[in-house]
């Protein structure tokens, strides 16, 4: 099969929906003998320190055996609306530029960074007469309703009818849960039968169950203590600011360590948060990338996934099947209709805590804290849950589904 995805994140990127991307674009080059294009933006967050700007409103390169077409937008700061708005529509004016340099695709997959590329990849998939997927990374105008450094009506307006046209027209619509699937078809009015779940993965070989005294651990000091983590974005939608307060709560328990890694919008301000109120059990440390994740997540005894309340289904946090296939068990601060409080439910590998409340999620760090041998059978659980959810499995969904498409059109 020939496919054409566009996502602004892509290898070298290093933000979680670039990452999934980029393994399985290249894992369907070398394990299925696709042929394979992004249209994908400047790297945003990478580790290889490209800072150049490029003139040319769309370069070419390939790794990997995949095409890469860069649409090179701006790249102004994200930590207000303006700057990610005027990032956003520079990118989606090269990529509409880029779309004609990808020639005949079978198949044209977008996601949704930024929530309008679907039509781009409508129109490409049209003009070449491809079938059009669209995978939903995230659903709009609700991600930008519920965070809080932006509310506009007639751009959520827009937003929403976009989304509704894009699920009208898809041969197929991949959800990443079973919530979000339900709020494509009962909220956004998809056709179910066009309606696909397939979860976001973790490489369990990459991501191993490792020794809590791994090198990260050695070199900050915590291989003595009991370790809550936080790792990936500190963004708008996480609502951290519960896990600071209930490290207020904890400031008894002498061997906890709250450790924040990554970065993000919202990591200055809990900075400022936890040194305004003198906490010294709450750490922060820089983001890691892929190749070290295992000797951080081996440092973590516990993780938290939190989610804001009314974003479950709306936004699946991906970073669960990493802690999964790392063996530690975690804490979902979410909904109990969100994916993360699902799994630990349903598997035993983690608790629940009410999202926006510190005093939940302090007690649920309790019961880990004080009964290690539960919180270590737990994590124990959860990398066998993580199998299910294993890359190659993921990878193979995919192409089966992107053959049935090509092979009949819809999935209708």
């Amino acid at each position: 099969m020939k496919l054409c995805f566009f996502n602004r994140s892509y290898w070298p990127d290093q933000a979680a929906t670039g990452q999934l991307l980029t393994e399985l674009a290249e894992d369907l080059v070398s394990r299925y003998g696709s042929e394979v294009t992004v249209v994908a933006g400047r790297a945003l967050h990478t580790a290889r320190g490209d800072t150049t700007w490029r003139i040319r409103p769309v370069t070419r390169e390939r790794h990997q055996g995949v095409d890469i077409h860069r649409a090179n937008g701006t790249r102004l700061p994200t930590r207000r609306f303006a700057g990610r708005a005027a990032n956003y529509l520079s990118y989606f004016s090269a990529a509409v530029l880029a779309s004609f340099g990808v020639g005949r695709p079978d198949i044209v997959v977008s996601l949704t960074d930024p929530p309008i590329l679907g039509l781009a990849a409508l129109w490409t998939a049209r003009r070449a007469g491809a079938r059009f997927v669209f995978l939903c990374e995230d659903i709009f105008p609700e991600v930008a309703v519920l965070v809080e450094d932006f509310q506009n009506g007639a751009v959520n307006a827009a937003l929403d009818r976009i989304n509704r046209y894009l699920l009208r027209h898809a041969d197929a619509v991949i959800a990443l849960g079973d919530r979000m699937r339900r709020r494509l078809v009962e909220e956004k009015g998809a056709n179910p039968a066009r309606v696909h779940v397939i979860h976001n993965w973790a490489d369990c070989e990459a991501i191993v169950s490792g020794p809590k005294d791994s090198p990260f651990a050695r070199e900050h000091g915590l291989a003595d203590r009991f370790v809550v983590m936080h790792s990936g974005n500190v963004g708008l939608s996480q609502n951290l600011e519960v896990l600071i307060e209930a490290a207020d709560r904890l400031r008894s328990k002498e061997r906890l360590t709250i450790a924040i890694v990554g970065d993000g919008s919202k990591r200055p301000m809990l900075q400022r948060m936890a040194a305004d109120r003198g906490l010294q059990n709450v750490r922060f440390f820089p983001y890691q990338p892929k190749a070290l994740l295992h000797d951080s997540f081996s440092a973590a005894d516990v993780f938290v996934v939190s989610l804001k309340s009314g974003l479950e289904g709306f936004i699946v946090p991906s970073k669960v099947y990493g802690i999964l296939a790392a063996g530690r068990p975690y804490i979902a601060a979410t909904d109990q209709s969100a994916e993360p409080a699902i799994i630990a439910r349903q598997s035993g590998c983690g608790l629940v805590a009410a999202p926006g409340d510190p005093a939940a999620l302090a007690g649920a760090i309790v019961a880990m804290y004080d009964n290690p041998a539960a919180t270590r059978e737990m994590g124990a659980r959860g990398r066998q849950v993580a199998l299910q959810f294993d890359r190659k499995v993921a990878v193979r969904a995919y192409h089966d589904l992107f053959a049935r498409v090509a092979a009949g059109g819809s999935t209708a």
